[in-house]
């Protein structure tokens, strides 16, 4: 099937980062790095996920937050969203793997649409832990959507990520 609209929905976080088994400094964060690699391969639009109140750019102040905002099923308040997704049928949704799922904002964004007939394809950077519980997690937030398999990213090799990602996305047909 080759969609006639694609967007890239992401959530990506620059600033200290846990990569290759050491805290580095990104100036742009690794699911962001994927998200413009895709839209390179596949013309799709763009969109940032941007939380009102940011992750701290500081690592741990970054997952003791995240964590925060997980353990109390937070919904936090996202800066801005696409008008519509009617023009799309189908929808790259990319992450980090915060804890064996996406991070709050995700699900804040899931939430706002209704996803009935979109294709949803995830894609997501990780340290180790690969997609988790996201694609669950995302068919349980968007009934009616089809989620096709999903494309975990190690973070540390995300530069290096276009064959993989271009082998997925044939093998997902949206390509």
């Amino acid at each position: 099937m080759v969609p006639t609209a694609s967007l890239i929905v992401y959530f990506s976080r620059a600033g200290e980062n846990y990569v290759n088994g050491t805290i580095q400094t990104l100036s742009v964060g690794n699911t962001e790095t994927a998200a413009r690699m895709l839209a390179g391969l596949t013309g799709a639009d763009l969109f940032r996920i941007r939380p009102v109140r940011p992750y701290p750019a500081e690592y741990n102040a970054c997952i003791a937050q995240a964590q925060a905002d997980q353990r109390r099923d937070a919904r936090p308040e996202l800066e801005e969203y696409p008008d519509r997704l009617d023009g799309y049928d189908t929808v790259f949704l990319g992450y980090p793997n915060y804890w064996g799922t996406m991070p709050m904002a995700v699900f804040t964004f899931l939430e706002r649409f209704d996803w009935t007939g979109k294709t949803i394809l995830p894609f997501c950077t990780h340290e180790g832990s690969g997609l988790g519980g996201s694609e669950r997690d995302i068919r349980r937030l968007c009934p009616g959507a089809e989620v096709r398999k999903g494309i975990a990213i190690h973070g540390g090799g995300v530069q290096a990520a276009r064959p993989a990602l271009e082998r997925w996305l044939r093998g997902t047909g949206a390509r």
